[in-house]
C-alpha cells in the first residue's frame, strides 16, 4: 500500500468519524419558562421586624399546625418548641417571616429545622400543606416521614426543599416534580429505593442531591434534560452506563458525582462537551474502557476521579494539559502507559496513578495481575468516538511551559457537591 493511499484512507476515516460523532455541543432541551411568582401590583412593603410584624397572613392556620406538630414531637433536644407560644409565629424558633408579595402583609416565608433532631410522628406533607405562603422548607437531620402528595404544587412560592437525613421511605417522592418552582431539591440520606423516574430530570432546579439512598436500575437517558448545576447520585445502587445524553447538559452542569454505585460500561465521549464542569467523579464503580480524548475539552475541570474501576490503555496526555488540573485521581485501574505531561502531574502530586499497570512507576499492580487483565480482549461500543475532540481549541494547543504556568496558578477548588456526602448527626 503506497504512503499516499494510506494518508487518503486515514483522512477519510477521520472525516467519517467526525460525521458519525458530532464535535459541536448537542442542542439543550427546551423547557417552558417557570411560571412567575404571584406579585403585588404596586409598591411592596419592606420586611417588618419579627417582634412587630403587623397583620399576619394565615395566622390561624400556621398556629394550628405548629401546635399540632409540637404535640407530635416527643424529643426536642434544642428546645425549638419552647418558643412556640403566643399568636406571633414570627417569634417561633425555626420560623422566618417576610412580606407576602400578593398580599403585601407579613407571612411565614421559611422553615429552618436543620439539625433540630426532632423525634416523634412528624408528617412532612401534612405540616407543609398548612403553610400556603411558604417558600423554603429546610428540615435535614430530623425524623420527618410520610408521603408527599401532589397538592404540594399549590404552594405558590415554594422553591427550596431539604428533606435530607430523615426517615422517608419508599420510591422517589414523585410529587416533588409537581412543585415546578423548585430550584433546590435535597432528599439525600433517606431510604428511598427503586428507580428514579425520568421526570425528575425535568425539574428546572439548580441543585439535585439524591445521594445516599437505595436507588437502583439505570440512570434514565432523561438525565440530559436537567438544568441542575450540582448533581449528586453517589452512594446508591445505580447500574448500567452513564447516559450519552449527559452532553446535553453542557450549558449548566458544573459538578456531578456518580461515585460508589454499580455503574458499568464505557465513558461516553459526550462528557467532553461539559465546558463548565469543574468536578467529575465516577470513582468506585465497575466502569471500563479508555478515557475519551474529548476530556481534553474540559477546560475548567479541577477535580477528576475515576479511581477504583477497570479503565485501561494510555492515559491521554491531553487530559494532563488541562490548565485547571488540581487533583486527578486515576488509581486502582489498569492504565499501562503515560506521557510527559501526565508524568509532570504525578511528580507535583496532582495526578494519582497508584495501583495501575504503568511500567517503571512505584506502587503498581503485580505484573501477573496486569498480564491476566490484558489477556482478555476488551472493547467499547462506538470505538471511533474515543479519538474525537469535541472543541475547536483544546488545551493540547498550549505549550508545555504555558500549561505548567497555568497549572501552577490553578486556584484550590471549593466544591459544593462533596459536602453533600457528609451525613449530619441525627
Amino acid at each position: 500500500m503506497s504512503s499516499a493511499f494510506y494518508i487518503v484512507l486515514m483522512a477519510l476515516f477521520i472525516l467519517g468519524c467526525q460525521g458519525q460523532y458530532p464535535t459541536t455541543p448537542p442542542p439543550t432541551p427546551h423547557h417552558p419558562p417557570r411560571p412567575a411568582f404571584p406579585a403585588l401590583k404596586g409598591h411592596l412593603l419592606p420586611r417588618r421586624p419579627p417582634n412587630n410584624p403587623g397583620p399576619l397572613s394565615n395566622r390561624n392556620l400556621v398556629i394550628f399546625i405548629a401546635q399540632e406538630l409540637k404535640r407530635n414531637i416527643t424529643s426536642d433536644p434544642k428546645n425549638y418548641t419552647g418558643s412556640w407560644v403566643g399568636t406571633n409565629y414570627c417569634l417561633y424558633k425555626g420560623f422566618y417571616c417576610d412580606t407576602v408579595p400578593d398580599k403585601n402583609i407579613t407571612g411565614l416565608a421559611g422553615i429552618d429545622f436543620n439539625g433540630a433532631r426532632f423525634r416523634g410522628n412528624l408528617n412532612f406533607y401534612r405540616f407543609v400543606s398548612f403553610l400556603p405562603d411558604i417558600a423554603i422548607f429546610h428540615a435535614n437531620s430530623n425524623n420527618f416521614s410520610g408521603l408527599i402528595r401532589p397538592n404540594i404544587n399549590k404552594l405558590r412560592y415554594f422553591y427550596e426543599i431539604d428533606l435530607s437525613n430523615n426517615g422517608f421511605q419508599g420510591g422517589f417522592p414523585v410529587s416533588i416534580i409537581g412543585a415546578i418552582q423548585l430550584t433546590f431539591v435535597d432528599v439525600r440520606f433517606n431510604t428511598y429505593n427503586g428507580r428514579v423516574p425520568p421526570r425528575v430530570f425535568d425539574i428546572q432546579t439548580d441543585v439535585l442531591f439524591i445521594n445516599n439512598n437505595k436507588f437502583t436500575q439505570r440512570i434514565p437517558s432523561a438525565f440530559g434534560n436537567t438544568t441542575a448545576r450540582y448533581i449528586t447520585l453517589a452512594n446508591n445502587k445505580f447500574i448500567g452506563s452513564i447516559p450519552q445524553s449527559i452532553g446535553q447538559t453542557w450549558k449548566t452542569l458544573t459538578e456531578v458525582l456518580f461515585l460508589n454505585n454499580r455503574l458499568t460500561g464505557c465513558l461516553p465521549y459526550e462528557i467532553g462537551f461539559l465546558q463548565r464542569a469543574t468536578v467529575f467523579d465516577a470513582g468506585f464503580n465497575i466502569l471500563t474502557g479508555p478515557i475519551p480524548q474529548s476530556f481534553a475539552c474540559l477546560k475548567n475541570l479541577q477535580l477528576l476521579s475515576l479511581a477504583h474501576n477497570q479503565f485501561y490503555g494510555r492515559i491521554p496526555d491531553s487530559l494532563c494539559r488541562l490548565p485547571n488540573a488540581y487533583n486527578f485521581t486515576l488509581s486502582y485501574n489498569y492504565f499501562n502507559s503515560i506521557g510527559p505531561y501526565c508524568r509532570r502531574l504525578v511528580r507535583i502530586r496532582k495526578l494519582d496513578v497508584r495501583r495501575n499497570c504503568i511500567p517503571g512507576f512505584p506502587g503498581q499492580r503485580p505484573a501477573s495481575e496486569c498480564t491476566g487483565f490484558y489477556s482478555i480482549r476488551r472493547s467499547c461500543p462506538r470505538a471511533g468516538s474515543y479519538n474525537v475532540i469535541t472543541c475547536p481549541n483544546p488545551a493540547a494547543t498550549l505549550s508545555r511551559s504555558q500549561v505548567a504556568a497555568l497549572q501552577d496558578m490553578a486556584p484550590a477548588p471549593a466544591p459544593v457537591t462533596y459536602k453533600a456526602l457528609v451525613e449530619p448527626p441525627r
